[in-house]
């Protein structure tokens, strides 16, 4: 289970089991310093006043995805109305552009935000790389390699005035003229973060990156018998330290104040679990567990559009795996529990819940 826990009670409401964890529990050494993200809203008009409420309630960091709008331009906005609150993306899909295009903006943004810009870039899938984006698609993670050497190179001829000279498989970079060059500006070049959830591309992650983007469907089993792992195996060979790299992680999360709630956000975790679960790229973690073989038949009931019958498909032990689930009171606990040993910052999906559950459950959080 994903925060079963020792001396822990196991209950049933209406149908929705879940765990409270109490008496021995494993508390983080270094839980003050595990850090806390939010979402940005991608449409701008919600920007600012979403962006002010995160920093104001004491998230450390906030984050824009690339869904139906571009995620780079919410974060002016938010940049411009904080002044303490980390932003990024995750995550811009790094093969629908170019470095270059990519290097610009992520440098403006760290100028202007003071120095508080991630750059998160994810690869997306083959079909919307070609068909949607227009744009080609071949060794994913070899490709997501080279485009972050490409980065640095442009950083660093932008920064120290080092000749562009980059050559590479998929990338070129051999043009960088004084009007083609910005402003210096005192920060550091922006953290890169890569998503990752197959081993090649995690541990290449851990090797060239800042830090690695988790994804909901990841299984606190997962992260520390294969993402983990391949992280480390990555940052040894690059010869860095885990301390200076940051694991991030998405944590989807079923509460409520009373019974009706906690069963609607429960059901509404199972359609998302079934949604995730339905993706190929995502066998490989049920196959951790043993689940592999229902991820076909999740694909072939969500061709038809079989949604709710997909839920239905994700019985307890499979909720448990991959969220946390429970009145307010523990919740936070079984957060912490979730993320200790692997994760740095971690980023709570409320499904469906209200603003006082979800300020409950931080404020404990923080306790």
């Amino acid at each position: 289970m994903s925060y079963l826990m020792e001396d822990s009670s196991r209950e049933r409401i209406r149908g929705v089991t879940y765990w409270i964890a109490y008496g021995k529990v494993t508390r983080m050494p270094d839980a003050a310093h595990l850090k806390v993200d939010g979402g940005i809203p991608n449409q701008l008009a919600r920007v600012t006043d979403a962006a002010i409420a995160l920093e104001r309630d004491g998230y450390d960091g906030g984050w824009t995805a690339e869904t139906s709008h571009d995620p780079f331009l919410p974060l002016l906005l938010a940049a411009e109305h904080t002044s303490r609150l980390e932003l990024g993306t995750n995550i811009a899909v790094a093969f629908a552009r170019n470095p270059m295009i990519v290097a610009n903006t992520a440098w403006d943004l760290q100028a202007f935000s003071r120095g508080r810009f991630i750059l998160g870039l994810g690869t997306q899938i083959q079909p919307h790389i070609e068909k949607r984006f227009s744009m080609p698609w071949s060794h994913p993670a070899r490709r997501m390699r080279e485009f972050v050497a490409a980065l640095h190179a442009i950083w660093s001829a932008w920064k120290d005035g080092t000749k562009l000279r980059f050559e590479g498989d998929f990338y070129t970079h051999k043009i960088m003229t004084p009007m083609f060059t910005p402003e210096p500006q005192p920060y550091s070049v922006p953290k890169v973060f890569i998503a990752a959830v197959g081993e090649a591309m995690t541990e290449m992650c851990g090797e060239v990156a800042d830090g690695h983007l988790g994804h909901p469907m990841v299984s606190k089993r997962y992260l520390d018998e294969v993402t983990v792992p391949a992280l480390e195996r990555g940052l040894q060979r690059a010869g860095r330290r885990r301390s200076d790299f940051e694991v991030s992680g998405e944590v989807l999360i079923a509460t409520g104040e009373n019974e009706d709630e906690l069963a609607a956000a429960t059901a509404a975790v199972r359609k998302q679990i079934a949604f995730y679960g339905s993706t190929p790229a995502y066998r490989r973690v049920l196959d951790v567990h043993g689940w592999g073989d229902l991820q076909t038949e999740l694909h072939r009931l969500s061709l038809a559009g079989e949604w709710d019958a997909m839920a239905s498909l994700i019985d307890d032990e499979m909720l448990a795996a991959f969220a946390v689930v429970g009145p307010v009171t523990g919740v936070a606990t079984a957060l912490k529990d979730r993320c200790h040993g692997a994760v740095d910052r971690v980023l709570p999906i409320f499904m469906n819940a209200s603003q006082p559950c979800i300020t409950a459950v931080l404020k404990e959080f923080r306790e």
